[in-house]
């Protein structure tokens, strides 16, 4: 559909732009998207690595409203077009709703800090010419990831999904961190395919077309590391 005037601003390489672009193809909306470079990290780096940065942000713009929190673009997203695509995306009830949101809360809060800090440590870094790898660093939040996988194991040998039998923004927030990690090298790969239920989470969520379309969008350009 239509939606008058959806735009994002941003890279897709970045986790925060590649979260609300998997949101928007779920949703099935149309949107512009205008690819400009916005970075949270002042250093200066080279162009082609520029445009591969996770950590650029992400802006929004429906009208007269700005919202610069991918999570939040999402919310939105869902409550603003609840009969668009996947309707189930947000939960179709109150209780459904709420357990998307505490997921939504621990993505955030808990998941996102180490494994961001191992994309940029596994899949960032030894791109970069004067960064190396910091062992230690990996080591400590390869060990907080693990104990979250744990728990999310747990939860996926009762259930399908992390809220339940759908798949919902609790799963597709977790995607673009994720991607970045099992992709990186067999270190990063071994973290979500030890855990059995947690592996089979994973294959059923990265290979949702809208998902697919989004690394599509990220390898075309401008392209992947070679």
């Amino acid at each position: 559909m239509a939606a008058a005037g959806l735009q994002v601003f941003g890279q897709p390489a970045s986790t925060d732009v590649a979260r609300v672009l998997t949101c928007l193809f779920e949703k099935n909306l149309e949107f512009e998207l205008v690819r400009i470079d916005t970075f949270k990290k002042s250093h200066k780096l080279p162009e082609f690595i520029k445009l591969r940065d996770p950590t650029g942000q992400v802006t929004f713009k429906h009208g007269d409203k700005t919202i610069v929190d991918s999570r939040a673009i999402c919310r939105y997203l869902c409550t603003s077009f609840p009969e668009d695509g996947n309707k189930t995306l947000y939960g179709t009830g109150s209780l459904e709703r709420a357990s998307i949101e505490q997921w939504l809360q621990a993505e955030a809060q808990s998941f996102d800090a180490p494994s961001s800090e191992l994309v940029f440590q596994l899949a960032f870094a030894p791109h970069l010419k004067d960064v190396h790898p910091d062992e230690a660093r990996i080591a400590e939040n390869e060990k907080k990831l693990q104990n979250m996988l744990g728990v999310y194991d747990e939860i996926l040998s009762k259930h399908k999904y992390l809220a339940g039998d759908e798949f919902t923004l609790a799963d597709l927030s977790h995607l673009p961190n994720s991607h970045y990690i099992v992709n990186s090298s067999d270190r990063g790969r071994k973290l979500f395919t030890a855990k059995k239920h947690v592996a089979k989470w994973y294959e059923k969520i990265s290979s949702r077309d809208s998902w697919m379309q989004v690394v599509k969008m990220q390898k075309e350009h401008p392209g992947a590391f070679e």
